[in-house]
C-alpha cells in the first residue's frame, strides 16, 4: 500500500499484522450538491473519526424527496468497506480496491447494480460515479458535485 507523509492525518489503520496506513478520507468531508432543473442531489460526509466516516444522501425533485441513502466507510474484516443502505433496505458492502490522495474506488462484483462506486476530489468539486453492467456494455452514471451554499 502506498506510504503517506508522516504529517498526514490517518483515518484508519488496517487490522493486518503490519498495520499499514489506510487512505485519509478527509477530502470527502462536506455538504455536496448537484442541481439539475427542479432536482437536487446532495450528499453529506462527516470528517473522519477513528475508523469511521458517515455519509447520507438524498434526491429532491419538485419539492419532494424521491430517494435517500445512508452510507459509511469503515474497517470490516480487516478491510476498508463502503457500505450503502439505500432507502432503509439491506446494506451492501463495496470493498476498497484502489485509492490515492484525493480519490477512492470501491467494488462489489457480486452486486447487481452498481458494482463500482468511485469518489474523486477535483479542486472545489467532487466527482462521484456509480457503474455496473448494462445491456452489452458498462453503464456509468456520473455526479458532478459542488460545495453547497449552506
Amino acid at each position: 500500500m502506498k506510504k503517506y507523509a508522516a504529517g498526514m492525518v490517518l483515518l484508519l489503520t488496517t487490522a493486518s499484522a503490519v498495520n499499514a496506513p489506510a487512505p485519509d478520507f478527509s477530502w470527502l468531508a462536506g455538504h455536496w450538491c448537484l442541481q439539475t432543473g427542479d432536482q437536487l442531489v446532495e450528499e453529506y460526509w462527516t470528517r473522519p473519526s477513528a475508523n469511521l466516516v458517515i455519509g447520507m444522501g438524498r434526491t429532491v425533485k419538485g419539492g419532494k424527496t424521491v430517494n435517500f441513502e445512508f452510507t459509511r466507510i469503515e474497517i470490516r474484516d480487516g478491510e476498508i468497506d463502503y457500505i450503502a443502505l439505500p432507502e432503509g433496505r439491506q446494506e451492501t458492502a463495496f470493498r476498497l480496491t484502489a485509492s490515492g490522495a484525493d480519490w477512492a474506488r470501491f467494488e462489489n462484483p457480486q452486486h447487481d447494480f452498481p458494482q463500482r462506486v468511485e469518489y474523486r476530489r477535483n479542486g472545489a468539486g467532487l466527482h462521484a460515479e456509480i457503474a455496473g453492467p448494462g445491456k452489452g456494455k458498462e453503464v456509468v452514471i456520473p455526479f458532478e458535485y459542488r460545495a453547497c451554499g449552506d
